[in-house]
């Protein structure tokens, strides 16, 4: 079965060949990806792609298409991966937005919708986002998701970054809060 999450405004969904024109206009834009190594090229946007399908056979998640529910519109994505982060394979929520949707809060409603599909459908106890610390959106994302800063670590030419991270109690604390 293929994991299609709803949330106010937007399905995620798995990824399909026909999201190429528009994942690549997403992550080979240079202000998108400021906060990653460099833009991706062609080849990087389909590698992106087939990875997230890879993913889906192996885990039974990965990043999904974000989608306009009103008008089908793909702006994004956001899911659960695998990711190494700071020597540790771990259960990460990553989310990027085409620049023209900044500030509206699809980043934030994806990743909670992301985090309660993760806790309600994997046995993880602890969930992460992680980011270069110069990404402040990113950041602020995570903490509208109920995260919490859990390490700071150095990656790649000593570029430092954060890893925020919220535990299954943490969350369903939150939820029982939210109900009374």
């Amino acid at each position: 079965m293929k994991t299609m999450i709803e949330t106010k405004r937007l399905l995620l969904r798995e990824y399909t060949s026909d999201d190429f024109d528009a994942l690549y206009e997403i992550i080979s834009d240079p202000e998108t990806m400021a906060h990653y190594p460099k833009p991706y090229n062609k080849e990087g946007a389909w590698r992106w792609i087939n990875w997230s399908l890879d993913n889906y056979a192996k885990y039974g998640f990965g990043l999904w298409a974000a989608v306009l529910k009103e008008t089908g519109e793909f702006i994004g994505d956001c899911g659960l991966t695998m990711q190494n982060i700071d020597g540790e394979e771990l259960p990460e929520i990553g989310y990027h937005i085409h620049k023209k949707y900044w500030r509206q809060g699809f980043a934030k409603e994806a990743a909670q919708a992301v985090r309660d599909w993760a806790f309600q459908n994997t046995a993880f106890d602890t969930l992460y986002s992680y980011m270069n610390h110069t990404n402040e959106a990113s950041f602020r994302t995570a903490m509208a998701n109920g995260m919490k800063k859990a390490k700071e670590f150095s990656g790649p030419n000593n570029t430092v970054f954060y890893a925020l991270a919220i535990t299954r109690k943490e969350w369903e604390t939150a939820q029982t809060d939210a109900r009374e």
